[in-house]
């Protein structure tokens, strides 16, 4: 189905995005998985990271089954850990999903790489091409389509990694004014 091409780059370019984050710094990944009970060294992630970037290149760029997969694999755990940080209250003041401190998972994230899964998922099983043969296209969709996805990039990551922040920085500046 072409019409979920526009999520599924999303999708890959957030996996980009975080991958490039947590291979310059790893520090909050490691703490936060080190918080639900996984020790895993910087370097690891480090690599998991390297591995996010090439898997998510790889589908902006070419497509297909195999990308599609390896998307749906990688938002598959990012969505099983923090369903299981929420569910089990872990406190984590980092996901660690784009290697900053301050950003912790919501019900709003969880909702956003459950729906990048299922994007992903989907991708898989019909195969998405590559955005330089979106933007080929005679019809001449392919460059609303690029900036469609560069506006759901942007808006994704701002949902993800300065909403929370915003939210709790809300509601501790509403405290402080409530406060006699």
């Amino acid at each position: 189905m072409q019409s979920l091409a526009g999520p599924f780059a999303v999708a890959a370019g957030l996996l980009v995005l975080g991958g490039a984050s947590k291979a310059r710094r790893p520090d909050s990944t490691v703490r936060a998985l080190g918080a639900a009970g996984a020790r895993v060294p910087a370097a690891l992630v480090r690599l998991f990271g390297a591995a996010e970037v090439a898997i998510g290149i790889s589908a902006v760029l070419v497509g297909g089954r195999l990308p599609g997969a390896l998307v749906a694999a990688s938002y598959a755990g990012f969505t099983a850990f923090v369903a299981v940080a929420l569910r089990r209250r872990t406190p984590l003041a980092s996901c660690g999903c784009f290697g900053r401190p301050d950003t912790p998972p919501t019900a709003t994230h969880l909702a956003i790489i459950a729906a990048g899964t299922a994007v992903a998922g989907w991708a898989a099983v019909d195969p998405l091409p590559g955005i330089p043969a979106v933007l080929a296209d005679p019809t001449g969709g392919g460059v609303p389509l690029l900036a469609l996805v560069g506006l759901g990039l942007w808006l994704a990551y701002l949902a993800l990694a300065v909403l929370p922040t915003v939210r709790g920085g809300t509601v501790a500046a509403m405290s402080r004014l409530e406060a006699p």
